[in-house]
């Protein structure tokens, strides 16, 4: 059999060294006993590890225990500068960019406006958003691993062009991914922005812990992410949980819909469906501005709504929000949804249990719904986890 064959001393020792970098980046500095203890590894085995892992400049001694019960020992940490990662969250309006190092420490963070941008300027947009999180962050490109670019939509793995993302200008040439790949020296993946949420919610938010679970998210548009198994379900052309296309009662059945960008769903539950539903309610202040904001300050003020038409709102849009989900519940059958995006966050608690109530009755199975917790920036964080994740696997095989 080629390669290394598992249980051999090399392969043992690699092992162990990642299960004592794991709980270092979870536990922070630990001392050489304590990591002993944690792993099960002798003294002398858990010396020669951290001597091993300090050499490769994985480790660095940091502090001591001193101050505590006993004598004291020395400390030890992920050396947080072995290696850094980088997070895009790409939106028609701005780029935000994030570096993390090697303990998942955001570092570095920019922001680049790109209103009106021409389709020309998306690769100078990406290095530029980029150096400037490099730049805060004190480092060099050359120092980033991996870079993770999330994008509304998805990039076609057959044809490498970004599909269900018509609102994106610039986004779509055909040759896009290889002029980033030669403009950047890093690798760099692409994935859509609602999976990074889910990515977000999943390592450090609401659905931590869960293997099968769905994420509805509601911003600038209505999609959806999926994991199964505790892993993404991306689909075949990278379209699964574009959920606003989805056909529901009450709405006009769409066709075209790529081309249309809106569908069923989006129609009903939508950020632009609030307005409307308003409007009809006898709402007069409906307020103006971004469909995002108005939708959200609607709701914020419904779900403070006892009664009237302002309470009436939050029913009706907690309806429409479930009538979508049923269909995704029958299909999927999730342990878990985790809602999440400005405008479903606005809504509250009042409006996860109206919507938990509307599910209960068209739905057969129950899952249990809860409100994402992960608020600031988390397509940008999921980037990063995602980011960090590869790195991490790469930097800290002690196998090769």
């Amino acid at each position: 059999m080629a390669g290394t064959t598992p249980g051999t001393p090399r392969v043992l020792r690699a092992m162990n060294d990642r299960a004592a970098l794991d709980l270092l980046l979870e536990h922070g500095p630990l001392s050489r006993s304590r990591i002993g203890r944690l792993t099960g590894l002798s003294k002398p085995t858990a010396s020669q590890l951290l001597a091993r892992l300090e050499a490769a400049g994985l480790v660095v001694a940091t502090g001591t225990t001193a101050g505590r019960p006993g004598p004291s020992a020395q400390l030890y940490a992920v050396n947080a500068r072995a290696a850094y990662a980088a997070g895009l969250d790409v939106t028609p309006h701005r780029i935000r960019a994030a570096v993390a190092d090697l303990t998942g420490a955001t570092v570095g963070e920019f922001e680049l406006p790109t209103p009106g941008r021409r389709a020309q300027s998306v690769v100078r947009q990406v290095t530029d958003a980029l150096d400037g999180a490099v730049k805060a962050a004190g480092v060099t490109r050359a120092e980033v691993h991996r870079t993770v670019v999330g994008t509304p939509g998805a990039f076609d793995p057959s044809t490498g062009r970004l599909r269900y993302a018509s609102h994106l200008p610039g986004w779509h040439s055909p040759t896009l991914l290889d002029e980033l790949a030669a403009a950047l020296p890093m690798p760099v993946e692409y994935e859509n922005d609602v999976n990074l949420v889910a990515v977000a919610e999943q390592r450090g938010g609401a659905a931590h812990g869960h293997e099968d679970f769905v994420l509805l998210w509601n911003e600038e548009g209505l999609g959806a992410a999926v994991v199964i198994g505790g892993r993404l379900h991306r689909g075949f052309t990278g379209g699964a949980g574009e959920v606003g296309f989805l056909p529901v009662p009450g709405t006009p059945l769409v066709r075209q819909v790529t081309k249309a960008n809106s569908g069923g769903f989006q129609e009903l539950a939508g950020a632009q469906a609030l307005p409307r539903l308003a409007r009809e309610l006898g709402i007069q202040d409906v307020g103006s501005g971004p469909h995002t904001e108005v939708a959200a300050a609607l709701l914020a003020r419904a779900a403070e709504a006892d009664s009237g038409p302002y309470r009436q709102l939050l029913d009706a849009y907690a309806t429409g929000l479930a009538t979508g989900l049923a269909s995704m519940v029958a299909v999927l059958d999730p342990e878990l949804v985790v809602l999440s995006g400005a405008v479903i966050v606005a809504g509250g608690e009042p409006l996860l249990e109206r919507v938990q109530g509307e599910l209960t009755e068209l739905a057969a199975s129950r899952p249990r719904l809860v409100l994402g917790s992960v608020r600031r920036g988390p397509v940008l964080r999921g980037a990063l986890e995602s980011a960090l994740a590869t790195t991490r696997d790469e930097v800290f095989d002690t196998s090769r």
